[in-house]
């Protein structure tokens, strides 16, 4: 029984026995072909310059085109390469490349691998939505319907056009008791608003406002913005200046904020990790970080691809977040659920 044992173990088998050869194999390849760690030298140095890109993504220059607020906008997407430099690796039979490989790898675990899983909790008391609606948009009424299924307590629009805002109202008017629009935004409630204006996001038209909503559970400020576009253009790069700009003023306005709990909703062309939205980001946290399932990604809807769409919240405890099913827009709605606090002021 002694010896049937070892034949089964040692040399045909799966068991310990089988694996020492093996790894006595490697450890022999290794000795005995220098060239395992002399190839692949290309790879690896490809692997080390992603790595410190996203780890040392701040430090990238907007002096040139805006090539660091771009480089943040799609950050998670690097990580795409990293399969590719580890096909790359195999394909040279280079250990240098292999471990260099694990670099970029560890650091976008490490930036973007709590995304992954799921957050989500219970106990929420108001449901807030946001969606760009797009002024081209074929079907408004049909959007205002979808937005409205969502269950939404409360609903941002932006990009309202003068022609489009009464099929909104009128969509919308059976489920949202109250509203108010202003400029190119618009919000629509089933708590009572207060206290609505435009907010000055310094482009001489209005394109924010700021509301106060108040719901059974507790009162809320409520903005709605819509941040300039940016534009990639041959001449200039990334080009953002005014969208920076909007993006400082709507932090001076929140940050100016007299009530405690606030909620911001609507498109800021930005992404969290994009440091032109500093003003903003540093005071406020996204509910899809905090209490969403994956990454959110808002835009384009046909293939969405970062989530410059926002759901953003200070002193008020996120709940759930979630994108909605495609509109007529070029941008997913997103929706989230958050916990207000019993408090008036």
């Amino acid at each position: 029984m002694a010896q049937a044992y070892m034949t089964e173990t040692g040399s045909g088998g799966q068991g310990p026995g089988r694996r020492g050869p093996r790894l006595r194999r490697l450890l022999s390849t290794l000795r005995n072909d220098p060239g395992v760690w002399r190839r692949g030298i290309v790879v690896a140095a490809l692997a080390v310059c992603l790595a410190l890109v996203m780890l040392l993504h701040a430090q990238v220059p907007n002096r040139i085109g805006n090539l660091g607020s771009l480089t943040e906008t799609f950050l998670p997407w690097l990580g795409v390469f990293v399969p590719l430099l580890l096909v790359l690796a195999l394909v040279r039979r280079s250990a240098t490349a292999l471990i260099a490989v694990v670099l970029p790898f560890a650091v976008w675990l490490n930036l973007f691998g709590g995304l992954l899983g799921d957050k989500t909790g219970g106990g929420g008391n108001l449901t807030v939505a946001t969606h760009n609606v797009n002024a081209d948009n074929p079907d408004p009424s049909g959007t205002a319907r979808e937005v409205a299924a969502s269950g939404a307590d409360v609903v941002a629009l932006e990009e309202l056009t003068t022609s489009a805002v009464p099929v909104y109202e009128k969509a919308l008017a059976a489920t949202y008791k109250y509203h108010s629009v202003q400029g190119t935004v618009g919000l629509w409630s089933k708590y009572p608003l207060s206290a609505t204006a435009p907010v000055d996001i310094k482009l001489g038209w209005t394109r924010a406002m700021r509301a106060t909503v108040t719901a059974p559970d507790g009162r809320l400020a409520v903005y709605v913005a819509h941040l300039p576009s940016v534009r990639v253009k041959m001449e200039a790069g990334f080009t953002a200046r005014q969208r920076d700009k909007s993006a400082d003023a709507l932090g001076e306005a929140i940050a100016d904020e007299r009530l405690s709990q606030v909620v911001l909703l609507g498109d800021l062309n930005g992404t969290m990790n994009d440091r032109a939205l500093n003003a903003v980001t540093s005071q406020m946290r996204s509910t899809q970080g905090a209490a969403g399932s994956g990454y959110g990604f808002s835009w384009p809807a046909s293939f969405p691809m970062a989530r410059i769409d926002q759901i953003m919240v200070k002193g008020v405890e996120p709940v759930t977040s979630w994108t909605l099913p495609e509109t007529g827009s070029d941008h997913l709605p997103i929706a989230a659920t958050v916990k207000l606090a019993a408090t008036t002021s």
